[in-house]
């Protein structure tokens, strides 16, 4: 057993279960001076994938390895250590990590709220650019209809801490469980009363006969810090750097930029269409009857406008994606 960063650690091969040897620590960089890089958390699993590729996005290539748990990062400042969600807040809380990104709801449920500091909202998910929530989900022909009826009923659920302290608050005894998984398969064989459930749509819960009663609480991924990484002016520096690309990154997928040209004698009628941060970038072309139009605008409203601004007038319409806004 070898332990970094705090963590204790086996690789595995096909040979069984070993202690990274001091090459491959060597090669993977485990055994650097911490002071001088920022130990950050990347969430195993469901997020995992979508984390990876907002950081791309965002100007970071990060490398997963099949045997280790330590990927490769394109920054020599930031060390990266895969940790699940529901273990981030307590690891950044104790300074074993310096920062990482995690579901609000893991925070809330591991009761770190108080020990690490929420350094921006991140509103995606493994599926989309949309907040989660937690659910309390009963059979679609059960007698539950309120949480007032889960009085002495068994609730299934991997947000045990959470559901235990919203049914004391509201006065409700009732057996919560543990599940480690398949949650909702419990209440459809009968193991659980009721379930409590993260979902974003709600289409599985119904295509397995289940019923939402109500939310219990909405989530969505935040990148949060240790309060001594944020009492250190290098670390801090780095995290907001971070914090200021994921979020411009975040803000780029919901826009598009658009450009045009357009004839002075239609100018103020395509202006007239375009909305703008402030107001649309208009440049006049050598030949000056002619302008060039750009503008940045919600990509939802694009298959509405591009339309309505060639029918005003406008000549060579380009949308191009963009990868950063702030």
């Amino acid at each position: 057993m070898t332990s970094v960063w705090g963590f204790d650690c086996l690789w595995y091969d096909g040979y069984g279960a070993h202690p990274p040897t001091i090459e491959a620590q060597k090669e993977f960089a485990l055994d650097v001076d911490t002071s001088e890089k920022l130990r950050l958390g990347i969430p195993k699993g469901s997020l995992e994938a979508a984390t990876i590729e907002l950081f791309r996005q965002a100007g970071w290539n990060i490398t997963p390895h099949s045997r280790n748990y330590f990927p490769r990062i394109d920054d020599p400042e930031i060390e990266c250590a895969l940790v699940r969600s529901q273990e981030m807040g307590p690891y950044i809380a104790s300074g074993t990590l310096d920062a990482g990104l995690c579901g609000i709801d893991w925070v809330m449920e591991t009761g770190t709220e108080d020990d690490v500091e929420v350094v921006s909202d991140l509103v995606y998910s493994k599926a989309s650019n949309q907040k989660a929530r937690w659910v309390l989900v009963v059979d679609d022909n059960s007698s539950i209809h309120s949480v007032e009826d889960l009085e002495g009923k068994v609730i299934a659920t991997e947000l045990m801490g959470f559901t235990k302290r919203y049914l004391e608050e509201r006065g409700i005894n009732a057996k919560v469980e543990f599940s480690w998984g398949a949650t909702e398969a419990k209440v459809v064989e009968g193991l659980a009363d009721a379930a409590v459930e993260i979902t974003e749509t709600g289409s599985t819960i119904k295509a397995h006969g289940l019923r939402i009663v109500c939310d219990l609480l909405e989530t969505h991924t935040v990148l949060i810090a240790g309060k001594s990484a944020l009492g250190n002016n290098w670390k801090k520096g780095k995290i907001d750097q971070i914090a200021l690309l994921l979020q411009s990154a975040m803000t780029a997928r919901h826009k598009v930029l658009l450009k045009m040209n357009v004839a002075a004698r239609n100018l103020d009628s395509v202006v007239n269409l375009l909305p703008s941060l402030q107001a649309p970038t208009v440049n006049r072309l050598l030949d000056e009857d002619w302008s060039a139009v750009e503008t940045v605008v919600d990509n939802h409203a694009v298959r509405a406008l591009i339309p309505k601004l060639k029918a005003a007038g406008a000549e060579g319409i380009l949308e191009l994606d963009l990868t950063k806004m702030c």
